[in-house]
C-alpha cells in the first residue's frame, strides 16, 4: 500500500468518526423512552403538538422539544399558617395536599409552575376557610373542612389540568392561655353533668319514697313486714346491741292520761 493510499484511507476515517459521533447522537435525541406514568407534551418550532406516551417516542431532532410530565399522585406540605378563627381565637394549623396531573397539555401551557402555584392556593384558601370557622368547629368537624377545602382547592386548579385527590388538616396549635381555658371549661362541663345526674338520682329517689309512703298508707300491713324484715337483717349482723323499734300505736294510751 503506497502514502497516497494511506493518506486517502486516513482521511476517510477521519470524516467517517466525526459523521458517526453527530448520527449517534442525532439517533439518542430522537428516541425518548416513557414509562406508563409518565407522558411527553412535545413542542415543534415551538408549537404544541399535544401529549404523547407511554412507550417509544420519536422526535425530530433540532425541531422538536419534549417535556416530561408525571401523572401519579403527589404530596405537598402546606406550611404552618396563622390563622384567627371566627370566634376571634388565634391558631396555628398546617395542612398537607394531594393532587395530580390529569391533562398535562395544560399543566404545562397554561401555568409556569403548577407545583408552587397549588402549594400557594393551598396556603390562601387554608387561611380563607379556617378564618370563616369557629374554634369548636375546627375541632370536631374536620371531615367537613377537609371535604370543603378540597372542593375549593380543586375548583381553583382545575383549568390548569391539575385534579387535587385531598386534602388533610394535620395539625391544629393553640396558645397555652387557650388550653388552660380550654381544660377549665371542660373540667366545668363535667361538674355540672355529674351534679345533674345527682339531682336525677334523688329526684327519682324521693319519686319511689312517696310512692313507698303511699302504698304504706294504703295497706298497714306493709308497714308491720317492712318492720319484720328490719329486724332479720339487724339480726344477721351478729350485732351485741340489737334496737326493737315499737310502733307508736303502743303507747297511745299512755300518751293520752
Amino acid at each position: 500500500m503506497d502514502q497516497s493510499t494511506q493518506h486517502l484511507i486516513g482521511g476517510a476515517m477521519a470524516l467517517i468518526i466525526p459523521v458517526f459521533v453527530v448520527g449517534l447522537f442525532i439517533l439518542t435525541s430522537a428516541i425518548k423512552v416513557l414509562r406508563e406514568y409518565e407522558r411527553g407534551v412535545i413542542f415543534r418550532l415551538g408549537k404544541l403538538q399535544g401529549a404523547k406516551g407511554p412507550g417509544v417516542i420519536f422526535l425530530i431532532p433540532i425541531m422538536d422539544k419534549m417535556v416530561r410530565m408525571d401523572l401519579r399522585v403527589v404530596t405537598i406540605d402546606v406550611p404552618k399558617q396563622e390563622i384567627m378563627t371566627k370566634d376571634n381565637v388565634p391558631a396555628t394549623v398546617d395542612a398537607v395536599i394531594y393532587f395530580r396531573v390529569v391533562d398535562p397539555n395544560a399543566a404545562v401551557v397554561k401555568v409556569e409552575n403548577f407545583w408552587k402555584a397549588t402549594s400557594l392556593i393551598a396556603q390562601t384558601t387554608l387561611r380563607s376557610v379556617l378564618g370563616q370557622s369557629a374554634l369548636d368547629e375546627l375541632l370536631s368537624q374536620r371531615d367537613v373542612i377537609n371535604q370543603k377545602l378540597q372542593e375549593i382547592i380543586d375548583r381553583q386548579t382545575e383549568p390548569w389540568g391539575i385534579k387535587v385527590t385531598g386534602v388533610e388538616v394535620k395539625e391544629v396549635a393553640l396558645p397555652d392561655s387557650m388550653k388552660r381555658a380550654m381544660a377549665k371549661q371542660a373540667e366545668a362541663e363535667r361538674e355540672r353533668r355529674a351534679k345533674v345526674v345527682n339531682a336525677e338520682g334523688e329526684f327519682q329517689s324521693a319519686e319511689k319514697m312517696v310512692q313507698a309512703a303511699a302504698l304504706i298508707a294504703r295497706e298497714p300491713i306493709a308497714l308491720q313486714l317492712r318492720y319484720l324484715q328490719t329486724m332479720r337483717e339487724m339480726a344477721s349482723e351478729h350485732n351485741t346491741t340489737t334496737f326493737l323499734p315499737l310502733p307508736i300505736d303502743l303507747f297511745s294510751a299512755f300518751l293520752k292520761k
